[in-house]
């Protein structure tokens, strides 16, 4: 193994995403949530080779939970484990991204129209609590803050459906188009933009305005092409 790279690998990752740890969750979750944090900001650069006694050394950990929290992101599409070695991130292709947010599109805004009218009352202010913390984690920058609010606030809305496979799949494919450095990407205007989102459809669910809570949803996922494709110019550009 190439020591000196996976050390270098590790140090570039050396940032708040990697070293802060969220309380109330397992050992294990609060590693995970954390790699993939510093994987989706870009803080850890797909191909590159990672350790896991390396990284165990950053988080003040033994390596068990990193290593554990590596095989999970390996099952969430995030990292490939190279035998012995680490792991590393794994880059997604266009045509992947492109698929995945069909299926989004096809599960997510129309789940968003059945459920307008049907929150309880009593989970409107919990809701209103994480769209208010995804606003300002976008304002502040937090991105590690921004997406465990944000995962918080979607699955809670899925789940008040009532159907496991359909918070589950949604969970799963959402997770599938947090690619590796693409919040680095987005402007802070466009970030802060995806996060008062989360209030204005909220505003419409509760209001019962099915037609407008599916646009605002669709409007959300379309996103994420958007800012890939914003990369993908970019490349181009710098290419040329």
């Amino acid at each position: 193994m190439d020591q000196s790279a996976t050390i270098s690998g590790t140090e570039s990752a050396r940032n708040s995403n990697v070293s802060a740890l969220a309380p109330r969750q397992s050992l294990r979750e609060r590693v995970e949530q954390a790699l993939a944090s510093a994987i989706i900001s870009g803080e850890m650069a797909p191909g590159q080779l990672y350790s896991a006694p390396v990284l165990a050394e950053e988080f003040a950990v033994s390596a068990t939970p990193v290593r554990e929290a590596m095989m999970n992101l390996e099952k969430r599409g995030f990292v490939k484990i190279v035998r012995n070695k680490g792991f590393r991130v794994t880059p997604v292709s266009d045509e992947s991204l492109k698929d995945i947010v069909d299926v989004r599109l096809m599960l997510e805004p129309p789940a968003m129209r059945r459920l307008a009218g049907h929150v309880p009352d009593a989970e409107i202010p919990a809701l209103t609590e994480l769209a208010d913390r995804i606003v300002t984690a976008a304002e502040r920058g937090d991105f590690t803050t921004y997406l465990t609010a944000d995962t918080d606030f979607h699955a809670a809305l899925t789940t008040l459906l009532g159907n496991n496979r359909l918070t589950a799949l949604v969970s799963e494919l959402r997770s599938q188009t947090r690619l590796p450095g693409l919040i680095g990407l987005v402007a802070s205007e466009e970030l802060r933009e995806s996060a008062r989102e989360h209030h204005e459809l909220l505003q419409f669910l509760v209001q019962g305005d099915g037609d407008a809570a599916e646009r605002v949803m669709r409007r959300h996922v379309e996103h994420v092409l958007g800012w890939w494709a914003g990369q993908s110019e970019a490349h181009a550009v710098a290419g040329t």
